[in-house]
């Protein structure tokens, strides 16, 4: 019988890491495939020689995107989106988690809160009222169109939300007893104790704010104002060589295809959360299961 249950075990084991692999793989290749492209010649692109190494190495189409303008500045526009949102979601979510995660007794109307809170992660006034509103604020074409919408981002709100819950309450009452308020709890007990938690919302909010693309499409009257995965989106769905001389034109046309140059592109786009990731991945699942705790 213990035989069995060890087999079984041992079974199930095996098929687990099976299926782990293949979905690890099934998000890799893809990647890799694409990155394989950019470093290919034209021609090995063109005819589908390449799998998931480069063909005829080349980084003409690297060249070719880093020296157009318009993706340095999207690239500038998306890096300072990152650098001012990621900081304003943190605090915002830190200021509203730390009363929700209070007692009733301490924050009287503090489930209602909550469920409203809640509410607005599953129902909103849709696309028209949000543009309304952006237009009537003012921040159209700047930077704050594509931050300030966004600023409170509900669900990491709930994830730290439980994260304190989870805190042992003694430090609290003691902390209290030696005569802290409020702001002395938040700042000097329950952000250095939840680190893994404030890691694990700042890379959900580097990853939305790096990836988003449609409201630069809604907010941005002209390209030059586009973050980087808009102008990618452009460039995906037509890549155009017209600004080039006709000599310049078929240089490039010789040496760079529309496949390698957007495979470079998504490839740049995509290195620097590749970069971060692994040094948050460690407190990225601590953080969310110690989050994800229901009410």
């Amino acid at each position: 019988m213990v035989e069995d249950r060890t087999w079984l075990s041992r079974s199930a084991s095996t098929a687990i890491y099976v299926i782990l692999i293949t979905l690890s793989l099934l998000c890799i290749l893809p990647l890799i495939h694409i990155w394989a492209i950019s470093f290919s010649s034209n021609q090995a692109a063109s005819s589908g020689f390449v799998t998931l190494w480069p063909v005829d190495f080349t980084m003409d189409a690297y060249r070719f995107v880093l020296d157009k303008p318009d993706f340095i500045r999207s690239l500038g526009v998306t890096v300072q989106r990152v650098l001012l949102g990621v900081p304003i979601n943190l605090l915002l979510t830190i200021l509203m988690a730390y009363p929700l995660s209070k007692d009733p007794r301490v924050f009287p109307w503090r489930t209602a809160y909550v469920w409203f809170v809640v509410f607005t992660m599953l129902f909103h006034g849709g696309l028209i009222p949000l543009y309304m509103t952006v237009r009537e604020t003012g921040i159209m074409n700047t930077i704050w169109a594509l931050i300030l919408p966004g600023a409170v981002p509900v669900f990491n709100v709930v994830l730290l939300l439980n994260f304190f819950r989870q805190l042992p309450k003694e430090l609290e009452e003691a902390a209290f007893m030696d005569g802290a308020g409020h702001w002395t709890m938040l700042i000097r007990i329950m952000i250095p104790l939840s680190f893994p938690a404030l890691a694990t919302i700042t890379l959900f909010s580097t990853v939305g704010h790096w990836n988003a693309w449609f409201d630069g499409m809604i907010f941005m009257k002209s390209p030059e104002h586009y973050p980087l995965q808009t102008f990618l989106r452009t460039i995906i769905i037509k890549l155009d060589f017209t600004a080039l001389g006709n000599e310049d034109a078929l240089r490039e046309a010789e040496t760079i295809s529309e496949r390698t140059t957007r495979a470079a592109q998504i490839f740049l786009g995509s290195l620097p959360i590749l970069l971060v990731y692994p040094f948050l991945q460690k407190y990225f699942m601590k953080g969310i299961v110690l989050g994800s705790v229901k009410e």
